[in-house]
């Protein structure tokens, strides 16, 4: 319930651009999600899927971001608190070379 609250509110002021997209995470008891998206033109740029390791799954989306030419995004935690599974995926994608 809390996190839905605060991930609205976030939601309200964070838009993703064709030079800085959106990097949304989610995370499940299980897994562990991430995207890129465009919310301008309303399409996933690049995604990881279903990864019980945050950390590899930030070097991962940084290696598809930097494909795709991507170097800046704007971070999106989903409401999420920034400690662990979080904290790791991030500092990891900013080691692939992403900034946010």
């Amino acid at each position: 319930m809390r996190r839905d609250i605060r991930r609205a509110k976030m939601r309200q002021t964070l838009r993703g651009t064709g030079s800085r997209p959106r990097l949304v995470v989610f995370r499940s008891h299980k897994y562990f999600y991430a995207q890129i998206i465009d919310d301008q033109k309303g399409y996933t740029i690049a995604s990881v899927n279903k990864t019980t390791d945050p950390a590899a799954a930030g070097r991962e989306l940084a290696e598809k971001a930097k494909k795709a030419k991507i170097d800046k995004v704007v971070f999106d935690r989903a409401g999420y608190k920034y400690h662990g599974q979080v904290k790791a995926f991030a500092e990891a994608v900013r080691e692939g070379g992403v900034n946010f």
